[in-house]
């Protein structure tokens, strides 16, 4: 009996963990693949199938258009399948365009424009920015945004910040020539910098002073509970000196707020990986399949709005992945239009071939190394 709880109680394995993962999961895969597809349409091209999964087709329908939706058997992605393309990754299929009918070339994905490719292809990131930044608003507008103080209560012994002359009370004005106005903007700016100097400006006493301190690498908990690595100073914010309060916003402002936080968040996704890529971010910072299920199932045990909030971040994250010029990634679809609109010709199938061989292995190099991380590594 305990072993059944364990697989299928509300806190096992199916309930507590696959259930809210394949929710999450499903829904930022549905928003990016529909914005292929409805742009696609609006193209004027047509579309074979919407996918979601990979792999054996569990059930679907066809509509009117002749496209067939269908849940698919491997629950990890999906795709939209243009007329004329070869697989899920919308190669070209030389041998089924050759076949097509005049009419049926006309609505071919491969035959379009450039600039409507392009487009096709930038709308599944550009939805999955969209949803999230449809998440901060509503949650904006409705719950408003709890906020601390840009204030140092307290300095830890022995850290940077004690070294750079922080003191309580002094209170933070910008870092790195950005201005901040409440202490997660400070925490945004120093948790991806580490070992990188930062200068502070800080207002004690009326007074504006200069320190610079450099980030050091420390563990901490996330608000799921996990272990995470990320830089700090040294300072803490409690709650004497945070003077928490929640900032309400209009619907339009409410939109606004949401529209620069996703942009916060791109930009330090941008600045992890390009950290990463130089070896000097944290490995285990990198999760898979089965760190966003654990997320997942930790987020659901929190409750509902947590559930959304990971939506949010999980969406912003797939859309900039996908955008990196990596074939066959959209990104790498968008570097070869760029290519193609200034040469006025297509890249010649041989050197599409190769490279698209070469960003699939670094794909699944990418995808084995971060499921590596989750099972054994971290």
């Amino acid at each position: 009996m305990e072993f059944i709880n364990a697989i299928v109680g509300a806190e096992g394995v199916i309930v507590g963990t696959i259930i809210p993962f394949l929710l999450v999961l499903t829904v930022v895969v549905f928003v990016h693949e529909m914005g292929h597809y409805l742009v696609g349409r609006w193209c004027g091209i047509g579309v074979k199938a919407f996918s979601i999964g990979f792999g054996p087709e569990l059930f679907g329908f066809n509509d009117r258009h002749g496209t067939r939706w269908k849940v698919s058997a491997i629950p990890l992605g999906g795709y939209v399948k243009f007329a004329g393309d070869m697989n899920a990754t919308s190669t070209p299929d030389p041998d089924e365009i050759a076949s097509l009918s005049e009419e049926e070339r006309k609505v071919a994905f491969h035959t379009q424009p450039v600039w409507k490719r392009a487009a096709t292809v930038v709308a599944g990131p550009l939805f999955n920015f969209l949803l999230t930044i449809a998440v901060f608003a509503v949650l904006f507008g409705v719950y408003g945004r709890p906020v601390a103080e840009p204030v140092v209560a307290e300095v830890v012994a022995g850290s940077a910040a004690e070294a750079a002359g922080f003191k309580p009370g002094d209170r933070f004005v910008s870092v790195d020539g950005d201005s901040v106005e409440t202490f997660a903007d400070v925490q945004a700016h120093v948790s991806g910098r580490t070992d990188d100097p930062l200068t502070f400006v800080m207002l004690r006493d009326g007074k504006q002073i200069t320190l610079t301190a450099t980030p050091r690498l420390t563990e901490q908990k996330d608000g799921l509970g996990n272990t995470v690595k990320v830089g700090v100073i040294g300072v803490v914010n409690t709650e004497q000196f945070a003077q928490r309060k929640v900032i309400e916003y209009g619907p339009v402002e409410s939109v606004w707020q949401a529209v620069l936080e996703t942009g916060s968040i791109i930009q330090r996704t941008g600045q992890f990986l390009k950290r990463f890529a130089f070896g000097r971010e944290d490995k285990c910072q990198l999760g898979g399949p089965v760190k966003i299920a654990k997320m997942s199932g930790q987020a659901a045990q929190l409750g509902f709005l947590w559930v959304v909030q990971l939506i949010a971040f999980l969406s912003v994250g797939i859309g900039f992945l996908n955008l990196l010029p990596i074939p066959p990634l959209d990104g790498g679809h968008l570097l070869f239009y760029a290519i193609e609109a200034v040469m006025r010709r297509p890249v010649t199938e041989r050197l599409m071939d190769a490279v698209y061989r070469v960003g699939m292995f670094a794909v699944l190099a990418f995808m084995g190394f971060v499921v590596y991380n989750d099972l054994f590594a971290c």
